[in-house]
């Protein structure tokens, strides 16, 4: 285990005492989780859950999303924002899919490697390596380690990837240094200390409980004792 690989680990079980096994929610049906992460593109949570309701409201099922006109689709998902982008983006999606499938199951998915499901769900427009890695993740139980914002801002300022990796490219890097049974819990814990205490305006190293494995955190806690 190289270095970081060591370092991944104890931000992992540093993570875990500060805050416990996290639990998300119910695996939701692939497709849903598919349909519901495209939604949270650029959004919150909570907007996202709302446009999510509001499509199974109106329509009872995922044919009839994807068989409905483009602005009742629209309109349903308008608390997730870019309604105009997402709503086409979904109906293309599931089109897609039934026309290779003849179907909307993705159960399918788990007999596969993780790459090869991942580039089968990654070659529809509209789905990136991180929506692709929460489906896998979430709903099927494979070992993907999602990369969102706050995964990215927090793995940068404690020194688990280089400062110009891409998002894209830190997929694979994560990925290479966590153990995989540490994905759920560790993506889950990192995203709650970006929200609470990292975050993007101000990292409050103070209060952090991996200032001592963080390159940012020990510069600026050193920074603060002169």
């Amino acid at each position: 285990m190289n270095v970081l690989a060591k370092r991944a680990l104890k931000v992992h079980e540093r993570l875990l005492e500060f805050y416990g096994e996290p639990i998300w929610r119910n695996p939701l049906p692939a497709i849903d989780e598919l349909v519901s992460t495209i939604l949270s593109q650029n959004t919150n949570d909570v907007n996202r859950d709302r446009a999510f309701d509001a499509l199974r409201a109106k329509f009872p099922t995922w044919e009839a999303v994807r068989d409905a006109k483009e602005k009742d689709v629209i309109e349903a998902i308008r608390p997730a924002g870019l309604a105009n982008q997402k709503g086409p983006r979904i109906q293309q999606v599931l089109k897609a899919i039934t026309e290779e499938r003849g179907n909307l199951d993705l159960s399918f998915l788990k007999k596969m490697s993780v790459e090869e499901a991942r580039a089968w769900l990654t070659k529809f427009n509209g789905v990136g390596p991180k929506t692709a890695a929460i489906v896998l993740c979430f709903s099927l139980g494979m070992p993907a380690f999602p990369v969102d914002t706050h995964v990215y801002r927090v793995t940068g300022r404690i020194g688990l990837r280089p400062e110009r990796m891409t998002v894209e490219q830190a997929h694979p890097h994560l990925e290479s240094l966590f153990p995989p049974e540490t994905y759920y819990a560790a993506h889950l814990n990192i995203i709650r200390l970006g929200r609470e205490i990292c975050t993007a305006r101000k990292a409050m190293c103070e209060k952090c409980p991996l200032v001592k494995l963080c390159d940012y955190g020990k510069s600026v806690m050193s920074l603060r004792a002169r």
